[in-house]
């Protein structure tokens, strides 16, 4: 049994330091060279329809009545991220079959799932696009920014030492594209109505996950000699204040994504989970500390923020009760992802070449062995966008 475990460790960190190498370069990498803006180019968006058939057939929530959102700005890493690393150097790509087999036409967009992601359904469901295109998409054009823009990146976090691992897009340098994209906007429409389409919208920001997953559990606990309690206070800390920051750019309306159970994903059980391949409780343990930290620090930061709709969003609690009743939700393979042995491919692990597919993507509630299936992220996000998009307008 030991010697078992052992195997398994050691397969799971080949593909770790696979995943996780920069060229030629030591751990920690050295630090990113700024993105230069991309300039508006001529060549059309691709015209992106409805989503696919894998949508289930109930209608999608509605906002509150009466309420219009105009657009919708999403920041935080590969949950939502719709293709911004396909325009930077990083290893962390997915802009290759077999993801986006079940995206429109099957094409793989550099978001990581087998379709669309929450930041899609978001958008789709508030009856205002489809998809949110990536902000460093050289074919965006004037209409894709005027309804808000998605500028996550894969691979990235909090703290600063977590986008270094993998060359990818740091929070504050998020923060930066946004002011550019205000910039951008108001020289569209006008300094007033570029205010209100700020104001009106929706800032959502989704992150955490590779701070405790890369930077604290991962390859990164070497520098971090942080106890969990410091830890969770900083990366609540460095949450707060990026709402902080995004309310003083003129966001009115913001919701404030928790972790998810981190320690269930495929990747976490085979690293921690066993025989059995049960949830890694540690790092669950440290999500939800965060969580409940976090929860308590944006309401307090909102009583601050006059003329604010500041929320924290529990997305831990709903994720969690779909991985325990999933076959409630159809889902019979929750373990493992889709793509090869699930176990612990993502991201160039998981290609055409050297992965096989699943034959029944719906069964599986994972796409791969770190994130969730284009069906499991829109029976979440319908959840999500009932519950607190009231409360965020």
């Amino acid at each position: 049994m030991k010697q078992y475990r052992l195997i398994r460790f050691a397969t799971f960190l080949v593909s770790f330091c696979i995943l996780f190498a920069t060229t030629n370069s030591p751990c920690p990498p050295t630090p990113r060279k700024p993105l230069p803006m991309p300039p508006p180019p001529p060549d059309p968006y691709p015209n992106i329809g409805p989503s696919t058939g894998l949508l289930s057939p109930s209608p999608p929530p509605q906002p509150p009545k009466n309420v219009t959102v105009p657009a919708v700005f999403v920041f935080g890493d590969s949950l939502v991220d719709t293709g911004n690393n396909n325009n930077i150097s990083t290893p962390l790509r997915c802009n290759f079959r077999p993801y986006g087999i079940n995206f429109v036409k099957g094409v793989p967009t550099g978001r990581y799932c087998d379709g669309k992601v929450p930041s899609d359904f978001l958008a789709e469901f508030l009856g205002i696009k489809p998809v949110v295109p990536a902000y460093l998409d050289p074919r965006l054009q004037p209409d894709d920014l005027i309804t808000g823009v998605c500028f996550a990146s894969g691979g990235s976090g909090y703290m600063p030492l977590t986008p270094k691992y993998l060359n990818v897009i740091p929070m504050s340098d998020q923060l930066t594209y946004f002011q550019q994209y205000i910039a951008r906007v108001k020289k569209l429409v006008g300094q007033e109505k570029g205010d209100q389409i700020i104001a009106n919208g929706l800032a959502i920001v989704i992150a955490g996950s590779n701070d405790v997953g890369i930077t604290y559990f991962g390859p990164g606990a070497q520098w971090v000699k942080d106890d969990i309690y410091s830890f969770t206070s900083k990366l609540v800390d460095s949450a707060a204040s990026f709402a902080m920051q995004l309310y003083g750019y003129g966001a009115r309306h913001i919701g404030v994504a928790g972790i998810t159970p981190l320690g269930c994903i495929p990747a976490q059980r085979t690293l921690k989970g066993g025989h059995h391949r049960n949830c890694a409780q540690d790092v669950n343990d440290v999500a939800q500390l965060f969580n409940s930290k976090l929860s308590i620090a944006l309401g307090q930061l909102a009583k601050n923020l006059p003329g604010s709709k500041l929320i924290f969003i529990d997305i831990y609690s709903p994720f969690s009760q779909i991985l325990e009743n999933h076959a409630d939700y159809g889902f019979e393979v929750i373990k493992q992802g889709c793509c090869g042995t699930g176990l612990v491919e993502t991201g160039p692990l998981c290609n055409q070449e050297t992965s096989s597919v699943c034959s029944n993507i719906s069964a599986y509630l994972f796409w791969d062995s770190l994130h969730p299936s284009h069906r499991f992220y829109e029976i979440l996000t319908k959840i999500l966008v009932k519950k607190y998009i009231p409360l965020l307008f």
